[in-house]
C-alpha cells in the first residue's frame, strides 16, 4: 500500500518501501492521503533522509545524526521544533551553524527519492532525480557530486561552510533559521538614534555657559580683527581689494584640494601637487586675462606688446589647458589609476567652485568697489546675527547636514540683514570712491573721483497708495495719544524718496539670507563626507578660511549675475569702439577713420 501511494505521487524509486509507516517522518508523511505543505514537506522529506542514512550494520551514518539533529522535525504550520532523536536513538547534541551546510549536503547523498516521495520543492534535488524513476546501482554524475561534496563537509565542516546546501535553493523549506547572537546596539540604531552613527549633538544653546561663552569671545575677536583688516584694504585702493581676493582664493583652493590628498600616495606620485598648481595659473590666466581685456580696452588695444596677447587670448588659454592634460596623461601610474582620476576631478571641482566663482567677485569689483562691498557685508551680517540669534534662542535643528544650525538664528539672521541692507547701501552710495567703476588700478579712498552716475544711486520719489497712506495715517494717530513726544501729529505719507539702489539691496539681502547659506551647508556636506571638522585651523574659532568664505562665493556670482540684468548700463564706450577697429579694420580703414573722425572734430569746433 504504501508503494502504490509512492508511485501515485511520483516516486518510482521503491525507497519508501524501506521505511514502514510510523518510522520516523517518512512514515508519517506516508500514514495520510492529504497532502503535505511544502513548508512541512521539506522537513518530513530531511528527516527521513536522517532516517534511511544507515550503514549496514544498523549504526546511525553521520550525515543522519547531523540532518536529524541539527534541522528537526517540521510541523504542520511551518515552524521546526528540535528532533528528538536521532536514527540510532541516541539524543543528538545541537550543532553550531557551520555545521548546517555540511548536513544538509550529506543529507542530500541519500534523500533524493524521499524527497520527491514526500513532496519536497527543492529544485535541484529535482533535478537530480529527473534523470531515471527508480534507484539504480549508477547513480547520476551530479548526485555522485553531490556525495563527495557532503563527505568533504563533515570531515572538515568549517573550511566547507561556505559551499552552499542543496536544500537552500528551495523556495519554501519551513525550516528554522539558526539563532544568531544579537548585534549591538550600535550596529542596529539608527542615525538618529543616540547609539547610531551620528551622535547626539547638543545645540550652541544648551552648551554649558563657559564653553558657550569662551567660544563666544573667540569668535568675536577674531571676527572683529577680520572686520578691521577688510575695511583697511577696502581704504587702501582697488589693487589691494583685488590682491585680498586672490589670496583667500589660493588659501581656500589649497584646503579644498588637501583634503583628498593621502600622503602615502602623493610620495609615489611626485607630479600630483604640481599638477593641482598648474591648473590654478592655467585658470587664474585664463579668467584674469577676460576681466583685463574686457575692463581694460582703451590699454590693452593700444600697447603692442599686450595686442596680440589679448587678440589670441582664449587660444593661449586652451593651450594652456592642454598642456597639463597632456602631463597628467604621461605621469598615470599603474595601480594609481582611481586615484589619480579622482584627484583629476576634484581639481576640476575646486576649480570650478572657487576659482571661477571668485572670478565674478573680482569683476564685481571692476564694476564698483559697492557692488563687491555690499554682497560680502550682507553676507557677514546675516552670518553674525544668525549666530547671535542662535546663541540665545536657538532651539529648533534646521538641517541635518549641519545640526547646531536652527531656525531661530535663520530667521533671525534674515530679518536683522533686511534692515542692515536698507541702510548700509545708501550710506555706502554716498562715497564716490564707492560707486565709480575701475578706471585706474592707482586709486585709493583719498583720490578724488569723478565718473557718471548710474541711476540706481539718485534718489527718486516712490508714490505711496492711498490704502498705505491710510494705514499709516491711523498707527501714528494712536501712537501720538501714547507718546506725543515722539509722534505729534498724524502722518500723512503720499510719497516716499528712496534710492533704487535701498530696493536692489533688499533682493540681495533675501539672496543672502535665503540661499547663500546652502553655499554653507553645502560645505557642510563635503566635511562630513571626509569626516573632518574644519577644513583648516587657519582662524581660531571658525575654523578655516573655506569655512568662512563658504557663502561669499556663490552670493558674488549672484551679485554679478544680478547687476548685470537689472542695474548695468549698456551702451558704446571707447573701448568697444577701439577693439571693434582694431580687431577688425585693416590698417588703411584705420588712417581713414582717423582723418574722417578729426574732420568731424574740426566741424565742431574742436582743437585738435
Amino acid at each position: 500500500m504504501v508503494r502504490a501511494r509512492s508511485s501515485r505521487t511520483g516516486s518510482g524509486d521503491g525507497d519508501t518501501a524501506a521505511n514502514p509507516p510510523g518510522s520516523g517522518a517518512a512514515g508519517a508523511a506516508a500514514a495520510t492521503d492529504a497532502p503535505t505543505p511544502p513548508s512541512a514537506a521539506s522537513g518530513a522529506a530531511i528527516a527521513a533522509a536522517a532516517a534511511n542514512g544507515t550503514h549496514t550494520n544498523g549504526a546511525a551514518a553521520p550525515s543522519a545524526s547531523l540532518a536529524a539533529a541539527s534541522i528537526g522535525t517540521a510541523t504542520p504550520n511551518g515552524a521546526g521544533r528540535p528532533h528528538p532523536q536521532a536514527a540510532d536513538g541516541a539524543s543528538a547534541p545541537a550543532l553550531p551553524q557551520s555545521a548546517h551546510a555540511g548536513a544538509g549536503a550529506a543529507a542530500a547523498k541519500s534523500d533524493a527519492p524521499s524527497l520527491r516521495s514526500s513532496g519536497g520543492d527543492s529544485p535541484r534535488l529535482s533535478r537530480q532525480n529527473s534523470h531515471g524513476g527508480s534507484a539504480g546501482p549508477r547513480p547520476h554524475p551530479q548526485r555522485r557530486q553531490s556525495d563527495r561534496e557532503g563527505a568533504q563537509a563533515q570531515t572538515h565542516p568549517q573550511a566547507h561552510s561556505h559551499l552552499p546546501s542543496p536544500l537552500s535553493t528551495a523556495p519554501q523549506t519551513g525550516l528554522p533559521q539558526a539563532a544568531s547572537a544579537p548585534a549591538s546596539p550600535s550596529a542596529t540604531a539608527g542615525p538618529g538614534s543616540p547609539t547610531g552613527g551620528q551622535q547626539k549633538v547638543t545645540l550652541l544653546a544648551d552648551e554649558p555657559a563657559s564653553k558657550k561663552w569662551r567660544n563666544w569671545w573667540v569668535r568675536s575677536f577674531w571676527t572683529a580683527i577680520m572686520v578691521s583688516g577688510f575695511v583697511g584694504i577696502l581704504m587702501a585702493g582697488h589693487v589691494w581689494v583685488i590682491g585680498l581676493v586672490d589670496i583667500i582664493q589660493t588659501i581656500v583652493y589649497r584646503e579644498v584640494i588637501s583634503i583628498g590628498i593621502l600622503p602615502s600616495k602623493e610620495r609615489q606620485l611626485p607630479w600630483l601637487r604640481s599638477l593641482h598648481w598648474y591648473f590654478l595659473f592655467s585658470t587664474n590666466y585664463f579668467l584674469y586675462g577676460e576681466s583685463i581685456i574686457h575692463y581694460f580696452k582703451p590699454v590693452v588695444f593700444v600697447d603692442a606688446f599686450l595686442m596680440p596677447l589679448a587678440t589670441h587670448h582664449r587660444l593661449i588659454s586652451f593651450l594652456l589647458y592642454c598642456i597639463g592634460l597632456v602631463n597628467f596623461v604621461l605621469n598615470l601610474k599603474k595601480g594609481h589609476y582611481k586615484f589619480q582620476f579622482s584627484h583629476f576631478c576634484w581639481t576640476h571641482m575646486a576649480l570650478l567652485l572657487v576659482v571661477v566663482q571668485s572670478h565674478f567677485i573680482i569683476n564685481n569689483i571692476f564694476e564698483g568697489l559697492i557692488w563687491f562691498v555690499l554682497p560680502v557685508s550682507l553676507v557677514i551680517c546675516n552670518d553674525i546675527m544668525a549666530y547671535i540669534c542662535g546663541f540665545f534662542w536657538g532651539r529648533t535643528p534646521l538641517i541635518r547636514i549641519s545640526p547646531k544650525k536652527t531656525w531661530e538664528g535663520f530667521i533671525g539672521g534674515f530679518v536683522a540683514t533686511f534692515f542692515f541692507a536698507f541702510f548700509i547701501s545708501a550710506y555706502l552710495a554716498s562715497w564716490q570712491y564707492m560707486t565709480c567703476p575701475v578706471e585706474n588700478l592707482n586709486t585709493n579712498m583719498n583720490t578724488a573721483h569723478n565718473c557718471p552716475v548710474n541711476p540706481v544711486f539718485i534718489y527718486r520719489d516712490f508714490p505711496i497708495t492711498p490704502a498705505v497712506t491710510a494705514l499709516i495715517r491711523w498707527v501714528t494717530l494712536l501712537v501720538s495719544f501714547v507718546a506725543p513726544s515722539l509722534v505729534p501729529a498724524p502722518l500723512v505719507l503720499r510719497s516716499i524718496s528712496l534710492m533704487p539702489l535701498q530696493l536692489h539691496a533688499l533682493l540681495l539681502a533675501a539672496f543672502a539670507s535665503l540661499i547663500a547659506p546652502f553655499g554653507g551647508f553645502f560645505a557642510s556636506g563635503v566635511k562630513r563626507a571626509f569626516k573632518i571638522k574644519d577644513f583648516g585651523d587657519s582662524i581660531p574659532g571658525h575654523g578655516g578660511l573655506t569655512d568662512r568664505m563658504d557663502c561669499q562665493f556663490i552670493m558674488g556670482v549672484f551679485s554679478f549675475i544680478y547687476f548685470q540684468s537689472f542695474i548695468g548700463t549698456a551702451g558704446v564706450t571707447v573701448g568697444t569702439v577701439l577693439q571693434s577697429a582694431v580687431s577688425y579694420l585693416t590698417i588703411e580703414q584705420q588712417l581713414e577713420l582717423h582723418a574722417r573722425l578729426g574732420q568731424y572734430l574740426a566741424g565742431q569746433g574742436v582743437q585738435i
